[in-house]
């Protein structure tokens, strides 16, 4: 019986790839004790693809995060802005897992 792997597009290059070879980006929803504030999110990169949350695929590579990144592709799969200051700390979380 063959199991069927899941295949996600990876935002930078546009390829196919099996899920496990791309690293998520995820946006997870930060709980807050004042129901009335707006919703905050977190996004942060899940290299072990279990957290919570609403994901986007990018290859390995800080080639095609640099490409998603320029075209404004995380915030559009995501639905949100995503501040220069994440970028850059999912950047170095890249460099160190290449």
């Amino acid at each position: 019986m063959n199991k069927k792997m899941p295949m996600r597009k990876c935002l930078g290059c546009g390829e196919m790839f099996l899920q496990r070879e791309l690293v998520r980006v995820v946006k997870t929803k930060i709980k807050t004790e004042d129901e009335n504030a707006p919703e905050e999110y977190e996004i942060s990169l899940d290299l072990v693809g279990k957290k919570p949350g609403r994901g986007a695929y990018v290859c390995r590579n800080t080639e095609c995060f640099e490409k998603a990144v320029k075209a404004k592709r995380f915030q559009k799969a995501l639905s949100c802005a995503i501040p220069d200051e994440v970028t850059e700390r999912m950047r170095q979380e890249m460099e160190k897992g290449e």
